[in-house]
């Protein structure tokens, strides 16, 4: 997300501040990006990096794609927390000055809904994922005290190329070895990549816009219509039944328990706000970026 974000806004004439961990394997980056290193979780120089900056974008966050053990728990949680807690920090000496602050969550905030639509004004959950998000975006609202704007992109499934959840899925299918999870009918937020920066890009130029939205594609699908399209546009068909849920809960634990559920997520703020998505429907969007 972060590779593509950038490039997206230096096209668009933005000079880009980016803070990585470390230097290496950002190479050959566009004109107008420039790299500081640093640890987003600990406070430090590249903090006054942040003053020279009139919008700032959070998307650190530690993977949630393994078994969680305690200790994986508490890095998912602090890589969230801490990291928006020390941007926050630093944005202080941008006091009175316009500032806008884009801070990632996760629509995984509402928690397992079943088949329930749900969307910005719909009550957060209870489950480790859905507390992690509240603690999340109640950092990043500590910047509205202080007078700033802030948006709360509360991210789906980022489909997009090389990388991602995507690429996680390609090979089990490109060999005849994809299938749907439990039931299938779990709801599967999505969003391509595409849509995503341009999202960014309408925050930006919408200088009224603040608070939480959806940015999931506004036409959301369950696990197995997932897989019935994604193995459609790859021209491979599905041969196995599903992946048995008790399975899927015994190899990955209370992770495995999360991909077993899901949020009929809806962008309703943004559709109200008039913006337009370039793949609404998933069957466009995969065949976007497998074509």
């Amino acid at each position: 997300m972060g590779r593509a974000l950038s490039a997206h806004l230096v096209e668009q004439g933005h000079q880009i501040v980016v803070l990585t961990r470390s230097g290496q394997g950002h190479k050959d980056l566009p004109k107008g990006i420039q790299l500081i290193e640093g640890d987003p979780v600990e406070g430090g120089q590249w903090q006054g990096a942040v003053r020279g900056c009139e919008v700032a974008i959070n998307l650190a966050g530690e993977s949630i794609f393994s078994r969680w053990s305690k200790k994986k728990k508490e890095a998912i949680l602090a890589s969230r927390v801490m990291t928006t807690r020390r941007l926050v920090e630093a944005l202080e000496e941008r006091r009175g000055e316009e500032t806008l602050l884009i801070s990632t969550s996760a629509v995984g905030c509402y928690g397992p809904r079943g088949d329930e639509e749900v969307d910005e004004e719909s009550l957060p959950g209870d489950d480790f994922l859905a507390q992690v998000a509240v603690r999340w975006e109640q950092e990043a609202m500590k910047a509205q005290d202080m007078g700033f704007r802030v948006v709360i992109a509360r991210f789906g499934i980022v489909l997009g190329k090389g990388g991602g959840a995507l690429a996680k899925m390609l090979p089990a299918f490109k060999y005849y070895l994809g299938s749907p999870l439990g039931s299938g009918n779990q709801w599967f937020p999505w969003i391509h990549i595409k849509d995503l920066v341009r999202i960014y890009s309408f925050f930006m130029k919408n200088g009224k816009i603040k608070g939480p939205f959806n940015c999931t594609a506004p036409r959301p699908v369950t696990n197995r219509q997932f897989c019935e399209t994604l193995a459609q546009v790859m021209g491979k068909p599905l041969l196995l039944p599903p992946v048995p849920g008790f399975l899927i809960r015994m190899l990955l634990g209370e992770f495995g328990s999360m991909l077993l559920t899901g949020q009929k997520a809806l962008p309703k703020r943004l559709q109200v706000l008039g913006f337009k998505f370039l793949f609404p429907g998933l069957k466009e969007a995969l065949e976007d970026l497998l074509w």
